[in-house]
């Protein structure tokens, strides 16, 4: 990983494309555009308030996502779901925000069981020492920021765990995947779906995760990493308690003391 600690990939885009790249995305994925649908330049220029030039750029990044097609004569329409890159980040993102975000932590939940234990024992056989050192680095910055409730920093550490694991197991196919694991995270921060101050016992299983693989152990390793998934998509998956409701107000206090007649 070295010195570089920008561990969560930025938003879809910047500035006027950024934002007409983003508010598509949402539409689309949301189903407020629904397949089929015709995506005509000048009511998307109108709609936006942007040039010719910022709606085409964010159409040609959408097609290569798979999201819309774009054919002669027909113009470009929003393509079915089974056409898209599901493991674009962008999309989690965006699918996240959306109404189904339930069954797609299910799947995503479902997809981080089949893939990060695997990698935790990988990585036991395969990390190298500076792999191991970032690990146990990042145990220890999400242990700080967790007790202070900086959940921001929280998630840099995070974030820098998952991504070296995967990284670290050696394999391409689990490395390419990194951005998939980082999205869920961000995404469960972003919409509340992380307790305020992280419990002790998460951060405890991360630490022995990192134990194992530093120490070799990938039985160990599995074991560890797949209590985490197990736990944090549950987690997300179940919803908060409800607040008790706020007690009724007390009785009101009046003065029934009388003016004495004279």
């Amino acid at each position: 990983m070295g010195g570089n600690d920008q561990t969560i990939p930025p938003a879809a885009g910047s500035g006027l494309h950024g934002d007409v790249l983003d508010g598509l995305g949402t539409l689309i994925t949301s189903g407020a555009l629904s397949t089929g649908a015709v995506l005509r330049g000048e009511q998307l220029e109108r709609r936006f308030g942007v040039s010719r030039s910022v709606v085409r750029e964010a159409i040609r990044v959408l097609e290569s996502m798979g999201l819309v097609t774009s054919r002669r004569r027909v113009g470009v329409t929003v393509a079915p779901r089974t056409a898209w890159n599901l493991f674009d980040p962008h999309v989690i993102r965006w699918r996240l925000a959306g109404a189904d975000r339930a069954e797609l932590l299910g799947s995503l939940g479902d997809l981080r069981r089949g893939v990060e234990p695997v990698a935790a024992a990988l990585a036991a056989r395969n990390a190298t020492p500076a792999q191991c050192g970032v690990l146990t680095g990042a145990v220890m910055r999400m242990a700080v920021h967790g007790r202070a409730g900086e959940s921001r920093d929280y998630l840099q550490a995070d974030v820098l765990f998952h991504r070296t694991l995967l990284e670290a197991s050696g394999n391409e196919m689990l490395r390419a995947l990194t951005d998939v694991v980082t999205e869920v995270l961000r995404g469960r921060t972003q919409h509340g779906l992380m307790p305020a101050v992280p419990e002790g016992a998460a951060i405890r299983r991360h630490a022995d995760v990192a134990e194992a693989v530093q120490s070799g152990d990938a039985e160990a390793a599995e074991r560890a990493m797949r209590d985490i998934v197990d736990e944090a998509t549950t987690a997300m998956l179940t919803p908060p308690p409800a607040e008790p409701p706020a007690p009724p107000p007390g009785p009101a206090h009046h003065n029934n003391h009388q003016a004495d007649a004279h």
